[in-house]
């Protein structure tokens, strides 16, 4: 196994999802927008010889897993909903060894007036 968060990865960046996450209840009702980045750690050697989409993790069933998670539980942390995503990716595929993921926040409800609140978890699939 290579060391983690190094060699080959699958990147998944600026999904945009709307959503109801965060601590405050005007987020809880009006929702707003966030974008999450994504790098998956997985072995690409056998698809890039064979150019066979069955020997690697399709990233449009990493989006589908992104997406039901994002939007199957309502977080009030950033934290537990990258976590979940993690979590929900390496149940689903055997393949990744390592996630690194980024939810950003663009309207997070603090006075800024360019740029956007984040937090980036790495995480290495658990024995």
């Amino acid at each position: 196994m290579t060391a983690p968060f190094t060699g080959d990865r699958i990147i998944l960046n600026d999904l945009g999802f709307y959503g109801y996450h965060g601590l405050f209840s005007e987020e809880a009702k009006l929702g707003q927008r966030f974008l999450i980045d994504l790098q998956c750690g997985v072995d690409l050697s056998a698809p890039a010889r064979t150019d066979e989409i069955g020997k690697t993790v399709s990233y449009a069933d990493i989006y589908d897993v992104v997406k039901a998670t994002f939007e199957g539980q309502r977080t009030k942390l950033i934290e537990a909903l990258a976590q979940n995503i993690a979590t929900a990716l390496f149940a689903a595929f055997a393949d990744i060894d390592w996630i690194i993921v980024r939810v950003r926040k663009p309207e997070a409800p603090i006075a800024m007036v360019r740029g956007e609140a984040a937090v980036e978890l790495h995480r290495v699939r658990p024995q």
